[in-house]
This record gives C-alpha cells, structure tokens and sequence, in this order.
C-alpha cells in the first residue's frame, strides 16, 4: 500500500504543469506581441474592413428571420411605446 507521501509527490507535477503552460503562453505572446507588432499594426486597417460584413451577418442572424407581414397583419406595438402624432 502507498503511503500518503507517495501520493502527494505524485500529484505535485500535475498542479506545476498548467503554471509552466501559462508561463510559457505568456512568454510567447509577450515575444509574438513585440517582434510582429508591425505587422499586427499593419494589417488592423484590413481586419476593421472585414470586420463590417462578419458583423452584419452576425448581428443580423444570417437574414433568416425575415418579418415581412405578407399576411396582412400589422405588428403589435409595444405598450411601452409613446404613439407619435
């Protein structure tokens, strides 16, 4: 039977394992932020503009939802609403 030190310093790496990940994702960024910051800085113009369509189909949800009241209904108002003359 292990004893409980066994078991604690077999559980110490995995507790340092993700503190090691984070150090290193940090350390990386930090280099990737500072050697390419032109690069980055270059291409902000570029991703603004494609930025306008991406957020008109997402906030749109896709145009699936169309209210176009064929019908002939008209839309409820809302009670909330002041009616304007």
């Amino acid at each position: 039977m292990p004893s409980i030190q066994d078991v604690h310093e077999t559980r110490t790496p995995r507790r340092v394992l993700p503190w090691i990940w984070l150090t290193l994702a940090v350390v990386l960024g930090f280099y990737l932020f500072t050697e390419h910051r032109a690069h980055l800085f270059g291409a902000l113009p570029f991703l603004l503009i494609l930025l306008c369509p991406l957020m008109h189909l997402f906030m749109h949800h896709g145009h699936g939802g169309r209210h176009d009241h064929s019908d002939g209904t008209t839309p409820k108002a809302n009670p909330n609403q002041e009616v304007q003359p």
